[in-house]
């Protein structure tokens, strides 16, 4: 395999765009605490739409601002509440599916798991169990949230071991990182070249969030 990147470049790279989602928003996933596990499961699911990174951010600060972070206040804050609290975070063009599928994820999370995240970790055989119990909360639950999801819990969810999203695939492909397009041989691929290249100081999962923020920038500038 040809890799371009300097093991410098890629801590430059690191640096500058490797901050977990859930550090920047104050999310201690560390704890393994349901409820900072919810937390980043909601901000999983308003980052995994097509919309733009401040967008995402500034809606989840919305339900934070309303103190709308648990299954039980989602469900009780109803469908209106709910796309007036993604329309004040500049979610509009997403916002009647965005509730729609909140509100579906939350009844089936209570009724088939108890409200508890966890319990959907403890239940699951593995980690393909895992993904699938994952998306069958909610048909709006897909590959994408359920891997920027499982990204961040890696290392303390023992069964999360998630796929490289398109737009990780995008960029690794684009740095030369990887070859293949197929999310299973690129989720191999990538894992080789960061046990080859670590950086001291930095985690997978930094090295993941920078590929992905990465591959939002030249989605956005369409420079590939």
């Amino acid at each position: 395999m040809v890799r371009h990147v300097k093991k410098k470049d890629l801590a430059i790279l690191i640096r500058k765009f490797g901050q977990r989602y859930s550090e920047l928003l104050n999310i201690n996933l560390q704890t393994g605490d349901d409820e900072e596990i919810f937390k980043w499961f909601l901000a999983a699911v308003l980052f995994g739409a097509p919309i733009t990174e401040n967008s995402a951010i500034k809606s989840y600060r919305c339900f934070e601002k309303h103190d709308v972070l648990s299954p039980d206040k989602t469900i009780k804050t109803g469908w209106q509440g709910l796309v007036e609290i993604l329309d004040e975070g500049s979610y509009t063009r997403y916002d009647y599916k965005t509730a729609d599928k909140l509100l579906e994820v939350m009844g089936n999370l209570k009724s088939m798991y108890e409200g508890s995240l966890k319990r959907v970790h403890e239940k699951a055989a593995d980690s393909v169990d895992l993904e699938k119990r994952l998306k069958e909360l909610g048909k709006g639950i897909g590959d994408v949230t359920v891997s920027i999801f499982l990204r961040e819990l890696r290392g303390i969810w023992t069964r999360a071991d998630n796929k490289p999203t398109p737009l990780v695939i995008l960029a690794a492909r684009n740095l030369k990182i990887i070859r293949s397009e197929n999310p299973e041989k690129a989720k191999a691929e990538l894992a080789e070249f960061w046990k080859k290249n670590k950086i001291k100081g930095m985690n997978y999962v930094n090295f993941e969030t920078a590929l992905l923020r990465l591959g939002r920038d030249m989605r956005r500038r369409k420079s590939y």
